[in-house]
């Protein structure tokens, strides 16, 4: 077939095999861009388009294209618009049929190219770009749907679908005033579109006010009550203000109205992580297995040409393939479950670990019967593929398992969390010396994590603003360490001038990158105190003494009020959205009580 004349915007991670991160598969709000390109309403105006070239030899084919994605046959429609291009590859609508009929079949890296070239045929024709645009969205490169959006919001001025897509734009890249100010003049000329309220509720959910969110969910349900997108939202903004009962009652209901597939996976997934929170670890694990599915939009794809392994295996004697998965703190989190893997499996089998490349250090001398080494992580044509370079033949694997999957098997219930010190091993070492540097230090050593470097609105509940730490930080007689990765400059210079308190900086560590010197550090201190991110499961899962600042009802407490994870974690769960003030106090208060630190230090 004819290639596309104009040049790709795509980038090599959208077109060739670029090394990525993959994110955690973990729900997110519904306020998703609106229209499809293969619509009934779609095709009908791109037919009466086609109608239009009636002079053109090339009109009946392009006629019988439309057709063919009218009764949803993609790869008769994708032929016909091939062989209109092969009449004329200057057809901007052949370009056109020929993006829909490949995005519908999956192929989103050659799809997008044949949109482009349709675009610069056809510049008039608004619907392209808005088409564009969504397929854009949908392979993350959102800066460019904006800019898509925006045109084809000036082509069709007032549009409620134009202005939802460009606000959903704004908002994914956290330009939240402005995702606002595009909604506000839209939901005033058209009051009665749910679809507009439903994404400024998204917009205010990802600011971090659930309630109000909820309020907005509440108006998109009662202009539309069948609109599962926003029922499902007010069933995540219900679980963030402490109603996980109601939540799941919501997200169900939601569940029966999804549009297609991927609104049903995503749903799924939701419905997992809160039975989770109250305990339902069966029903929650099983659900938990739609990250893994196709339709899935931020699934993960194994490259291993072997059978998948699953709870009902028989492992003795056999050789595993373990992958990692999600984000880094998802690793070590899950990785509890791979000491019973490795009893199952037994000395006359192989386990292998593909973890993330500054884990392998800590899980060889952790697992030392494993076979370690680092995965990697490609996108192609929109699609993420994960794979084990260091055992690229693995013609020798019974059966291969992402982490998270082992859960199902050997942590079906609260009872089967082992009262284990450890499960990773920090070197001996290096705590050795991390205790010689602190030992010059006064009090107790009590290392801080504040923050996640993953920064979006899903995430605001789980972590206060530093100026909430006061009551801590202002405890006599302790020395205070900083484990917090990133860039924290702002935060320690803070703590200096407002609190008059110095953060220690540990010399000549990588607090990113030295996972391994990481979880010595943490081991070596009397205590680390912290939010749930990935240095604070490295601390936990190597049997450091740890506080965890969390809030109440999260999927990882599993129902409890403790941390099943880690016997040793004490939780202290916040119950109020985004007020930490009750619990830095409490934390305060304990500080004092362990280490019997007065007024006067």
């Amino acid at each position: 077939m004819p290639q596309p004349s104009v040049k790709s915007m795509t980038s090599a991670v959208a077109l060739g095999m670029e090394p990525i991160q993959v994110a955690a598969a973990t729900p997110r709000m519904a306020g998703a861009v609106a229209g499809d390109s293969a619509s009934r309403a779609a095709l009908d105006r791109l037919n009466a388009a086609v109608a239009e070239l009636r002079a053109m030899a090339i009109q009946p084919i392009l006629q019988q294209a439309v057709a063919a994605l009218q009764a949803d046959d993609f790869r008769t429609g994708g032929d016909l618009a091939i062989k209109a291009l092969e009449m004329d590859e200057r057809n901007g609508f052949a370009w056109y049929l020929m993006a829909i009929a490949r995005e519908r079949a999956g192929d989103f890296g050659l799809s997008v190219k044949c949109y482009e070239s349709a675009l610069a045929l056809l510049p008039d024709h608004a619907e392209v770009a808005n088409d564009l645009g969504r397929l854009a969205y949908r392979m993350g490169m959102v800066d460019t749907a904006e800019k898509l959006f925006a045109h084809y919001l000036v082509a069709r001025p007032g549009s409620p679908e134009a202005s939802n897509n460009l606000a959903c734009a704004l908002r994914d890249q956290g330009r939240f005033a402005d995702a606002i100010e595009v909604l506000r003049p839209a939901i005033e000329a058209h009051p009665d579109q749910a679809l507009l309220w439903n994404t400024l509720g998204t917009v205010i959910g990802e600011q971090g006010d659930p309630a109000l969110s909820a309020t907005f969910f509440d108006e998109s349900l009662r202009i539309d009550p069948a609109m599962s997108k926003a029922r499902y939202n007010r069933g995540n903004a219900r679980l963030a203000l402490g109603d996980p009962e109601g939540a799941l009652a919501d997200v169900q209901q939601a569940m029966a109205g999804a549009m297609n597939e991927e609104e049903r996976l995503m749903m799924l997934l939701a419905r997992s992580t809160i039975n989770l929170a109250l305990g339902r670890l069966k029903e929650g694990w099983d659900d938990y297995e739609a990250r893994l599915q196709p339709g899935f939009a931020d699934v993960t794809r194994f490259y291993i040409n072997r059978p998948q392994w699953t709870p009902d295996c028989d492992v003795a004697g056999k050789t595993l393939l373990i992958f990692g998965e999600q984000g880094l703190g998802d690793e070590v989190l899950f990785a509890n479950a791979l000491p019973d893997l490795a009893e199952a499996i037994g000395p006359a089998g192989k386990l292998c670990l593909a973890v993330e490349q500054r884990l392998i250090p800590l899980f060889q001398r952790s697992f030392p019967m494993a076979e370690v080494g680092a995965h990697a992580s490609f996108a192609v044509d929109g699609k993420v593929l994960r794979g084990a370079p260091f055992h690229e033949d693995a013609s020798d694997v019974d059966f291969w398992a992402p982490i998270g999957s082992l859960l199902r098997r050997f942590r079906g219930s609260a009872e089967a969390f082992p009262a284990r010190e450890r499960y990773l091993t920090a070197d001996p070492e290096r705590i050795a010396f991390w205790r010689d540097q602190l030992s010059a230090l006064p009090g107790p050593k009590i290392g801080l994590l504040w923050k996640s470097m993953i920064r979006n609105g899903a995430r605001h509940r789980y972590f206060s603003p530093f100026e909430q730490w006061a009551p801590v930080l202002t405890t006599p007689g302790a020395t205070f360490v900083n484990l917090q990765y990133g860039d924290c400059d702002a935060e320690l210079e803070l703590a200096a001038r407002q609190f008059g308190v110095e953060i220690w900086q540990p010399p000549g560590i990588d607090l990113k990158n030295d996972l391994d010197d990481v979880a010595a550090l943490c081991c070596a201190m009397d205590l680390v105190i912290g939010f749930a991110n990935a240095t604070i499961n490295l601390a936990g899962a190597c049997g450091a003494p740890v506080w965890m600042l969390t809030v109440a009802h999260a999927w990882t407490m599993l129902g409890s009020d403790a941390y099943p994870w880690y016997p040793q974690v004490r939780c202290f769960a916040s119950t109020r959205y985004q007020d930490w003030s009750p619990i830095m106090a409490e934390v305060a208060g304990a500080l004092r009580d362990r280490f019997d630190l007065g007024d006067d230090g």
